[in-house]
């Protein structure tokens, strides 16, 4: 046997085969390793809207409309207040029940702070109070992952903004407030395969073009400014 044998046998071969077990293995593994980092941005990327959806709703409660802007609603979370409905007694009290009927008969003006002070000297009532609470010690306040600067930035994506927009549409003959936030795969899985991510995108067009007629985009959204849908994420 000459050396060239020899060393396509015992050297060249091995590598190559050596080279395309690694090609092959790579070719399975890519895919998972971006359908892991994937679900895990999306994780992020869903709270954060979710973030959004909860002071949206805040917001509407206090103002009778959504924001499109971001600023406006950083100002709510950090400068306003809202009102927080507390109930006092318990409704399964019959006790309570009988006795709050007969304050009210007695006392038709009684005002649910008059009812308040007499709850605390001990009386059993059942009735509601209106606080005005600051909504940053409502909203997110036992989160410590909330990050306020972040709300309108997309996570990993090295800075670019999410799309928030919010209308005011006639739906059977009645105004109703819409908003939507949305980011899309392209900025969330900025640094992943490219390829893999332009996939994701066209089967994410087929798959809304068949579920709802429309390609859409592909991404997470969360609300609709073209139709009521109870401000739900697409993901939901």
């Amino acid at each position: 046997m000459n050396i060239l044998k020899k060393v396509l046998i015992y050297l060249i071969f091995p590598l190559a085969i050596i080279g395309l077990t690694y090609l092959i293995v790579e070719s399975v593994m890519e895919p998972v390793r971006f359908n892991n980092e994937k679900a895990a941005r999306e994780k992020v990327a869903i709270q954060r809207l979710k973030d959004i959806r909860t002071l949206q709703n805040a917001f509407k409660t206090e103002c009778g409309r959504f924001t499109a802007s971001f600023d406006t609603l950083k100002s709510f979370y950090t400068d306003s207040s809202m009102t927080v409905v507390m109930q006092l007694g318990s409704a399964d009290d019959s006790l309570a029940v009988d006795n709050t009927k007969k304050l009210k008969r007695r006392y038709p003006r009684i005002t649910p702070e008059q009812m308040l002070e007499r709850y605390r000297n001990g009386e059993r009532l059942v009735f509601s109070i209106e606080n005005e609470i600051p909504v940053k010690d409502t909203l997110f306040k036992s989160r410590h992952d909330f990050n306020l600067d972040s709300l309108a930035i997309v996570p990993f994506s090295q800075g670019d903004s999410i799309f928030m927009a919010a209308v005011v549409k006639t739906v059977s003959g009645v105004k109703v407030p819409l908003f939507e936030a949305s980011l899309t795969y392209k900025s969330l899985l900025k640094g992943l395969d490219n390829q893999l991510r332009i996939n994701l995108d066209a089967s994410e067009k087929e798959r809304n073009e068949k579920k709802y007629g429309t390609a859409d985009f592909s991404g997470l959204k969360v609300g609709s400014i073209t139709a009521p849908n109870n401000n739900a994420g697409n993901w939901e």
